[in-house]
């Protein structure tokens, strides 16, 4: 078990594994609510673009800047970090345009991406687990930035921060994906399956991204920049565009949860960091 509790791979297996399971949660609510209230939904949301930017910045672009800049590469840090943003954002703008979806904000809207026959719940499901690509991304590299060298719970602190912040957001993920799904006739198990599956492939990316960054060191600035580069494709593509939606008090509300999110994320990058 001390072995294993050394390995950054297993570490992120772990944090992800808790990640999904904020997913769950969350999911969860479906039990207990049939509809989520307008504004609460708008603030969760803008809660989670908060959270998402900020670990953007404090827990993958600087730590990544200034890896870029201790490795000496022949390339500027500025310019690693701009390559894997760039091309993080460049992957999810791809997947957007390939993989069969719904945005669950307009689950009634018409379906993008690649035709497919799936079901319109699939394909509300397909939608959010694009978003939880770089999340799970974002957990693994964080951990796999450890390298092999983890002798105390303090070093992994800062890795520590990243899962506890993308978990804290996916709660209200879970729930934004799990409650709508009932206006398409699921019962309540159904749905809660469905929001919780939309989260698995966070473990999946996760362990992927500490793997690689373990076996090539020289890819970690841009693994954590390319985690971050998705990340805010994800909140300019979806997130914020989402929690626009009703009145003015309601978009208000969701300009009081992104910062409310950013303020958690830094105050733990911080502390924890």
């Amino acid at each position: 078990m001390e072995t294993l509790l050394q390995n950054p791979v297993f570490l992120a297996l772990l944090a992800s594994g808790f990640t999904w399971g904020m997913t769950a949660l969350g999911g969860a609510m479906v039990f207990f609510f049939k509809t989520i209230n307008q504004r609460a939904l708008n603030m969760m949301l803008g809660f989670a673009s908060g959270v998402m930017i900020a670990a953007s910045f404090w827990s993958l672009i600087a730590p990544a800047i200034e890896q870029a800049e201790q490795s000496g590469g022949p390339l500027p840090a500025w310019l690693v970090a701009a390559i894997g943003f760039i091309a993080g954002a460049g992957f999810l703008w791809l997947a957007d345009r390939l993989m069969p979806h719904l945005h669950f904000d307009h689950p009634d809207g018409a379906p993008e991406g690649l035709h497919s026959n799936f079901r319109r719940s699939v394909l509300l499901v397909f939608s959010i687990t694009l978003h939880n690509i770089p999340e799970g991304l974002a957990v693994g590299v964080a951990f796999g930035a450890l390298g092999g060298a983890v002798i105390g719970w303090d070093a992994a602190l800062p890795a520590i921060a990243v899962a506890l912040g993308i978990g804290i957001q996916n709660f209200p993920e879970g729930a934004a994906v799990s409650i709508p799904l009932r206006k398409e006739g699921l019962s309540r198990a159904r749905c809660f399956f469905y929001g919780q599956a939309s989260g698995l492939v966070e473990p999946v990316s996760a362990v992927a991204g500490a793997f690689l960054v373990t076996v090539i060191e020289a890819l970690l600035p841009y693994a954590l920049t390319f985690a971050a580069g998705a990340m805010i494709y994800v909140v300019v593509e979806e997130l914020i565009p989402a929690a626009q939606e009703g009145d003015h008090h309601s978009t208000d509300l969701s300009a009081i949860g992104a910062i409310i999110g950013f303020a958690v994320m830094m105050v733990l990058d911080v502390a924890l960091g």
